[in-house]
């Protein structure tokens, strides 16, 4: 049974924050969704809509608003806002915040925790990875687009706190595959591994997964630009499992080919681009590490022209 007491705040309840919102208030948590514009209107009039192949559902009166200040005190905030709005957002959250909150950082990238740390206090953070294809079909409509959904998330210094296991029971409760982990930064940079790779090759072939990795040419440049992001994260200290090139590789193999990266939707949206977080953090990490990334170096030189739409 869920905690009718646990709360919880989806900052920035788009496509990844409202499906898991989605699915926790679906199983009786106490969630509010603060969303903006059109998407926030469509929630407000008609609920929030999932369609998924895990199973479709609507909230029809989901808790919504635009402004952290309405929510009041709650346990844990997931903070899914885009990588550059972390600063910014982090700013919104006191309202939300008393002793023990956790704000777990789920963005794209390795540089959110510390982010979120500089503006809130660290004894506030918490962080993780999102594994999921998701997207805005229309405003109040969310489309799951894959197989998977899977969430990884813990405290910076390891220890596996009440809040940490309030929010494992409420996912798993809600159905979610979710786990506690005991290095946040290991996590980010597993899953950095893959992702900047799919980011940077589908956002400058303008196209999704599938042809990437299929074309010897394109998968050549995608092969590269994993073993650039590996080997920075190598040189800087993290700790990477000895295989974790192979078994990223393997898991982007089996991304459905029609998968696209935020960072391509994005693209072709004409929105903000959250190059600067990922091929921009490997080309900067490596410049000052002395690690060669070519291939990063040269995406990210390739899309500043359209990162602010």
């Amino acid at each position: 049974m869920p905690d009718s007491t646990f709360r919880v705040a989806v900052m920035g309840a788009g496509a990844v924050g409202g499906y898991y919102g989605a699915r926790l208030a679906a199983a009786g948590t106490d969630v509010t969704f603060i969303a903006r514009g059109l998407h926030l209107d469509a929630i407000r009039k008609q609920g929030l809509r999932v369609l998924s192949p895990f199973g479709d559902m609507t909230i029809d009166s989901a808790k919504s608003t635009d402004d952290p200040g309405e929510v009041g005190p709650v346990d844990i905030v997931l903070l899914m806002v885009k990588l550059y709005d972390v600063a910014s957002a982090a700013e919104q959250i006191s309202p939300m915040l008393k002793a023990g909150t956790g704000v777990v950082a789920l963005q794209n990238g390795v540089e959110a925790p510390n982010i979120l740390a500089d503006v809130i206090g660290r004894e506030h953070v918490m962080g993780g990875s999102i594994y999921i294809p998701a997207k805005i079909g229309e405003p109040g409509v969310i489309i799951h687009g894959g197989g998977f959904a899977r969430a990884i998330f813990g405290e910076l210094d390891g220890s596996r706190s009440d809040r940490a296991q309030a929010l494992l029971n409420a996912f798993q409760n809600a159905g979610v595959d979710a786990e506690i982990t005991e290095d946040v930064e290991s996590t980010l940079w597993t899953k950095f591994v893959v992702l900047s790779a799919v980011s940077a090759t589908t956002a400058v072939t303008r196209g999704p997964i599938g042809p990437v990795m299929k074309d010897p040419d394109m998968r050549a440049m995608f092969i590269a630009a994993m073993r650039e992001t590996e080997a920075v994260g190598r040189v800087k200290g993290v700790r990477l499992d000895e295989d974790i090139f192979d078994t990223q590789l393997t898991q982007a193999e089996d991304f459905p080919p029609e998968v696209k990266s935020s960072l391509l939707q994005d693209l072709e949206a004409g929105k903000r681009l959250e190059v600067e977080f990922l091929s921009g953090t490997v080309s900067r990490l490596g410049a000052e590490l002395g690690v060669p990334t070519p291939v990063h170096s040269t995406i990210y030189a390739a899309l500043k022209p359209f990162v602010y739409g």
